[in-house]
């Protein structure tokens, strides 16, 4: 089936998402739609997929004008969406969350479970799925998970299937998976549209790709062209995609934890005796699917996880158990995975949130009384150092782009006396200009002899940043490697093979 957008434009208020988009993607095509998070890719299958309604522009299939109103209208007309996030319930069968919403009766008062299952069966053996329809879904791994949210698809006779971000959540193995899978249905006949913003993957399994910049389609490029011309037409000028970096040279192991154990409030472990030493003038990059134990392992190291046993040590002193404004003290930086919840006050300057955790330092505060020249020349030395573009150091953090918004975060946590530095998901939302700049900072951080601990699921920032490399799976270590250790090793420790096993 041939999909065409002409002229989609798609508003909320003042901001204009989508700007006057033509796309067309040809039968059996994999088409992929590249772009940074906000470029107004998802918005735009959102609108073809009837979750939005277009201000302006058409929908056409194989030349004729739909009119969709909702999802249902999309279905009917061959248009299956795997979101991002899985729209699946996770105590039902897959043959149960098949037919949710339009349930096939037996007979009066009986569902009819079995034709879902012949339908699972039909479609698993046809593209080598390998689900069972009795499975419940929350017994399933990640990239099942996305397996049975494609057969949903291909089960309404879907021609046109959009995958938003299907690799986020999955391990390399079960990337290649999902490659196998998609050209398999491409020779069957299925046009798909593939929305990431991973140049490597895009090249590997697209036919043609177009990029989105600011909610405007800048260019569409074939798959030879390289990484840095698919960058370049991502941010509107050219960067370099590699971490310019000298082999670490490593001090004392300054931060230690020891059989660290982390219990939620249903006394599940999310950290189950965890052990590793970071050294000075080194960076291990914590790598791992989403979900493993990273988030709680950078909580507990700030003090923000309650039930907590072993001990973290920094330059020999305990720091578990203390305060989250003790562990700052302590000289510990700390950029957290979702910056406008937790690194920003959005109601607030770039000036005031630069001085979040510094206020009450005498070169800032006098008694009660905030020296507000001194902030502002701080600010203003602040934003000319970190290169934060914005009208004026008054302008709100929350107006700001989220590269920007990273970059206050950065200018405020490194321009202390640190003794170790701690980022979660660095450049997660971040155009490739901003990741550039936020790759520097950290390397700098490194060669000023600090301990470097970073958090990544991005498997290429892993390997670029890392010294050394600690996978986490199940709140356990799968193994503490070199940079340099192959995709194929890291994506079996991510599913939770130990390293030597």
């Amino acid at each position: 089936m041939k999909l065409e957008l002409r002229g989609i434009t798609k508003r909320f208020g003042d901001f204009t998402a989508n700007d006057a988009i033509d796309l067309t993607v040809e039968p059996g095509e994999v088409h992929a739609l590249l772009g940074e998070n906000g470029a107004g890719k998802s918005t735009l299958m959102n609108v073809l997929y009837g979750l939005y309604l277009p201000e302006e522009g058409e929908i056409l299939l194989d030349d004729e004008v739909q009119n969709f109103t909702g999802p249902g209208d999309a279905m009917a007309a061959g248009i299956g969406m795997v979101h991002q996030h899985f729209m699946l319930i996770p105590v039902f069968t897959v043959a149960e969350n098949l037919i949710l919403g339009h349930e096939p009766m037996a007979a009066p008062g009986i569902l009819d479970l079995e034709s879902a299952r012949r339908r699972v069966r039909e479609i698993s053996e046809r593209f080598g799925f390998d689900i069972d329809p009795d499975a419940k879904v929350e017994d399933l791994s990640v990239g099942q998970q996305q397996r049975v949210e494609i057969i949903k698809a291909l089960s309404h006779d879907a021609k046109v299937l959009v995958l938003d971000e299907p690799t986020a959540v999955l391990t390399p193995q079960e990337t290649d998976e999902l490659m196998r899978i998609m050209d398999e249905l491409r020779r069957d006949g299925t046009s798909i549209v593939f929305i990431s913003h991973k140049l490597r993957e895009v090249r590997f399994i697209s036919d043609r790709i177009s990029v989105i910049r600011r909610g405007k389609l800048v260019g569409t490029a074939e798959p030879t062209a390289s990484n840095e011309e698919l960058a370049s037409l991502m941010v509107g000028h050219a960067v370099s995609l590699n971490v310019d970096k000298a082999p670490a040279k490593p001090g004392d192991a300054a931060f230690q934890v020891r059989d660290l154990t982390v219990f939620g409030a249903d006394g599940h472990r999310h950290i189950d005796g965890l052990s590793f030493d970071i050294h000075q003038g080194e960076i291990l990059v914590v790598a791992g699917v989403q979900g493993n134990g990273q988030t709680e392992l950078t909580e507990a190291i700030l003090g923000l996880q309650s039930q907590v046993r072993g001990s973290i040590t920094l330059d020999g002193k305990e720091i578990l158990g203390r305060s989250v404004s003790q562990v700052l003290d302590a000289g510990i930086g700390f950029v957290p995975e979702d910056r406008t919840k937790d690194g920003l006050v959005g109601e607030f300057t770039i000036a005031e949130n630069v001085v979040l955790d510094r206020f009450r330092d005498d070169a800032f505060s006098r008694g009660l009384a905030l020296k507000l020249g001194a902030i502002r020349d701080h600010a203003e030395a602040s934003v000319e150092e970190y290169d934060i573009r914005t009208p004026s150091i008054d302008t709100f953090a929350g107006r700001l782009s989220g590269g920007n918004q990273q970059k206050v975060v950065l200018a405020r946590e490194l321009d202390r006396d640190l003794r170790m530095f701690i980022a979660s998901q660095p450049t997660r939302g971040l155009d490739v200009g901003s990741i550039e700049f936020v790759h520097k900072q950290i390397v700098a951080t490194r060669d000023s002899g600090l301990p470097v601990l970073i958090v990544s699921t991005e498997l290429d920032e892993v390997t670029q940043l890392a010294d050394r490399i600690m996978v986490m799976y199940g709140g356990r270590s799968m193994g503490i490697v070199p940079a340099d250790t192959s995709r194929e090793i890291l994506g079996q420790m991510m599913a939770g093979i130990p390293h030597g096993e």
